[in-house]
């Protein structure tokens, strides 16, 4: 490719502290003449490039309240043609070079990927440069994909777990952005307009909340000409909403939506520890332990093995910008719903008041860091890990040290990042099924921010 004649761009090792440590990712950063960075894995050895991107703050939680589903719109037509090309031609281009480009929007964050074969990459990276900069939001895309996303809602809402989530959005969120529907909803979907997605995108993707991660066949200097080829006319800042932390109650609850249907869905949830907690990493043990190994778990065994009350039950942690939770869940005939939580109750409170056996500690390490190359085969899954480090703020040296974290947690550690997490006073329990008589359960009969 041809290069700028002035490109000055910072390379800077990170493996661990120091170059002459070992570390799981090499990873290079890469700043370019106007100032975007980016994390890089080269890798020679293979004709692919992987380029993951996002813009940090610009995802549903900056929708507006009447217009829900502008993120998940904007997601879904800025490849649907783009400059001079319409959706067919676009797409088109696309597929005669084999490029793989896409758009997602979370509730945090909107993202972008792009993979290529090296040979096809200036084309790839002119496609992108066109839709971030002149998409076309053509009335008849508008209108394809918001009938898509209305006809998705239409058919979630006979699917009891799609309503068992928004049921858990609008309680655990209650008040806060994070109980919108991300999605949009049947009412707000048809308000959206082409002005809507362009101000989104003139005013909320800008430099300053761009993070990029990138492997693959691609030299540092020719991916510093790429992001200024490719980001570098962004505005210098974008324009988002202030929002708050979650604030969550500090009392048990149990709320049901009564839905006549075979299976209830269960979930109970607790506020999850940040990051910044030093049993975070204890509690990942911790989780793993409970629910998060499947069918290794203490959960699966009792629910499901010893009583076949389950096909599944699992737990886990969700974490974003503004809340962590953690939550089991799971599902069981209606008949059998007050069991199940008997036997949650029973486990979460054996391992906060007992801990793990040594057994189980060893096992859990062995898997946690066992599983981390597994996950890192791809040059797609190294630019989402090396992406999802910035979106955290992690340092690039964060596979590292979770490594040195979990072979250090103790089973006391476990204790106490059990009694953190999995506190009764701020458990919430939602159920969606048969109604039951329980004078402690309260009712809700509509689901908010689905019509």
């Amino acid at each position: 490719m041809k290069k700028l004649s002035v490109t000055i761009f910072v390379i800077a090792t990170l493996m661990l502290q120091t170059a002459a440590q070992a570390s799981v990712l090499n990873i290079q950063t890469v700043i370019s003449g106007k100032g975007i960075t980016a994390w890089l894995v080269e890798d020679p050895t293979v004709p692919v490039l992987s380029l993951q991107f996002a813009f940090l703050g610009a995802g549903a939680i900056n929708d507006p309240q009447d217009k829900q589903g502008v993120s998940q719109l904007l997601s879904n037509t800025m490849d649907e043609g783009a400059g001079d090309m319409d959706s067919k031609d676009f797409q088109g281009a696309l597929n005669d070079n084999s490029i793989s480009l896409s758009f997602s929007s979370s509730r945090d964050n909107f993202s972008g990927s792009l993979k290529t074969l090296t040979k096809y990459q200036d084309t790839a990276f002119d496609l992108l440069k066109l839709s971030l900069s002149q998409p076309r939001f053509d009335e008849e895309a508008i209108v394809r994909m918001r009938e898509a996303n209305m006809a998705r809602i239409r058919s979630n809402m006979s699917d009891p777990e799609w309503l068992a989530a928004r049921l858990s959005n609008a309680v655990i969120f209650e008040g806060h952005p994070y109980a919108r529907n991300s999605g949009g909803t049947l009412t707000s979907l048809p308000l959206i307009t082409a002005d809507d997605l362009r101000q989104k995108l003139q005013t909320q993707f800008s430099k300053k909340n761009l993070i990029v991660a990138v492997a693959g066949n691609v030299t540092p200097q020719d991916l510093a000409v790429y992001l200024d080829k490719v980001f570098g006319d962004l505005p210098d800042e974008p324009t988002l909403t202030s929002v708050e932390k979650v604030v969550w109650p500090q009392e048990a609850r149990t709320i049901q939506y009564d839905k006549e249907i075979p299976q209830t869905q269960i979930e109970v949830a607790y506020p999850g520890i940040e990051r910044t907690d030093a049993d975070y990493f204890a509690g990942e043990v911790m989780n793993y332990i409970l629910g998060g190994a499947g069918f290794g778990s203490r959960l699966t065994d009792v629910v499901r093995e010893q009583n076949g009350l389950t096909y599944g039950i699992f737990s886990g942690t969700s974490e974003m910008d503004y809340a962590s939770v953690f939550t089991i869940e799971t599902s069981t005939r209606a008949e059998k719903t007050e069991e199940v939580l008997k036997l949650i109750d029973q486990e979460t409170s054996k391992i906060v008041k007992n801990g793990v056996t040594e057994k189980e500690l060893r096992e859990a390490k062995s898997y946690l860091l066992g599983s981390v190359p597994l996950s890192l085969t791809s040059t797609d899954r190294i630019a989402s890990v090396m992406l999802g480090f910035q979106a955290e703020h992690l340092p690039a040296n964060y596979l590292d040290i979770r490594e040195r974290e979990i072979k250090n947690v103790t089973r006391e550690d476990i204790k106490r990042s059990a009694g953190k997490i999995l506190n009764p006073v701020a458990k919430t329990v939602l159920l969606l099924g048969k109604p039951l008589e329980n004078d402690n359960i309260r009712h809700i009969e509509t689901l908010p921010d689905i019509e």
